[in-house]
């Protein structure tokens, strides 16, 4: 069996079935935000493969798809502390904790909006997982 991430990603496992879609949910209010018309821009998505999970940034996703994308320092450095702010959260755990040790941001880099807060925000999501964008 191949590695179907080819080095992306963080790999967690779920503490429970269940909170794969809690985490899906979380993560639609977790990015970069434009607050001149309070709109957030997903940074992260979970994906399910093969019986494995990996929290992986949007451009990621892409090079998965294998189309060209600029995957950087920053952009690792946030999906690093996404991962680690859910597993202090206690919604997954990561299988290797030491690759998300660096790069990582400070939280004023990432957006949080609280679930009470969703409505008076347009969530965007650049990637769909499960769709092919034409």
């Amino acid at each position: 069996m191949t590695d179907i991430t080819k080095g992306l990603g963080v790999e967690i496992t779920l503490n429970d079935p269940n909170d794969f879609l809690k985490i899906r949910e979380t993560l639609t209010r977790i990015g970069i935000a434009s607050k001149k018309n309070n709109t957030l821009y997903q940074t992260c998505h979970i994906l399910h493969k093969q019986g494995r999970y990996f929290i992986m940034q949007f451009k990621e996703l892409f090079a998965l798809d294998g189309k060209e994308t600029n995957f950087s320092d920053e952009d690792k450095a946030r999906r690093n502390t996404i991962t680690t702010l859910l597993e202090e959260w206690k919604l997954l755990k990561i299988v290797n904790p030491e690759e998300v040790k660096e790069p990582v941001t400070t939280l004023s880099n990432i957006k949080i909006i609280a679930f009470k807060e969703k409505a008076n925000w347009a969530l965007e999501s650049k990637y769909q997982i499960g769709t092919k964008k034409t």
